[in-house]
């Protein structure tokens, strides 16, 4: 079963990398640079400091961080072949700046980093979509060095407020109909809303990653709600 869910969360990104970057910034309003920008911040890295992107897909936080680290070590790491090749072709066309980026394939549940590899570790939309959330968090745990940073952004079940009617409303139908205009592709975009939905509370997020072994785990919500960032420390 979580072979046969890995390899549909792969194809569907595959399918949708083409539009990912015009879909999210459609979906966010725009916010997801503003969200880009504080994960990296809060990530603080030092300088010429390791710095893994973890679930990169096609590379934006990548590139924020070489523009916020331009001494920096950037890694940036998906399972997921096509969404990196399109990243590679849309956001750094520049060859001398693709290779201040390295570009690796890899599973976030099995990282092929020695230990303690990193100084920081950040991802965008990564946990929701994990198979084994515990076993990514421990893989992300052991590639950061003592003192390391996690930071992780994603989307959060809608919690009962007076937004609550708006954003399943949104969720459940006007991204599936943005999905089938923008990226011909309603179906996989009806999964946004189905992780969504099923995933942690950010309260239990931030327990999870408790558990983990992080430390001073806390967390942000963003978008009235709908999206959550997480940053905790590797003792």
């Amino acid at each position: 079963m979580k072979f046969e869910q890995t390899q549909y969360i792969q194809g569907m990104f595959s399918r949708i990398a083409e539009r990912y970057d015009l879909m999210n910034s459609i979906m966010t309003a725009g916010q997801d640079r503003r969200w880009r920008r504080e994960i990296v911040r809060r990530a603080a890295i030092p300088q010429d400091g390791w710095l893994l992107d973890l679930g990169t897909g096609t590379g934006r936080l990548a590139q924020e961080a070489l523009s916020q680290h331009p001494t920096g070590h950037i890694v940036a790491a998906d399972f997921t072949l096509d969404m990196m090749l399109a990243g590679k072709k849309q956001l750094i066309p520049n060859p001398s700046m693709r290779q201040l980026v390295s570009w690796c394939a890899a599973d976030a549940a099995c990282l092929p980093f020695p230990d303690q590899t990193f100084d920081a570790v950040i991802s965008g939309f990564l946990l929701r979509n994990v198979v084994d959330l515990q076993q990514c968090l421990a893989a992300q745990f052991r590639v950061l060095k003592p003192g390391g940073r996690i930071v992780a952004l994603d989307t959060t079940p809608p919690q009962r407020s007076l937004f609550s009617p708006f954003t399943r409303f949104y969720f459940r139908k006007v991204v599936p109909n943005m999905g089938k205009l923008i990226a011909g592709n309603p179906v996989d975009y009806e999964y946004l809303s189905v992780s969504t939905e099923k995933f942690l509370p950010p309260e239990k997020l931030a327990l999870t990653m408790t558990q983990a072994g992080f430390q001073e785990v806390e967390f942000r919500q963003r978008m009235f709600g709908t999206i959550a960032i997480h940053w905790g420390r590797r003792p």
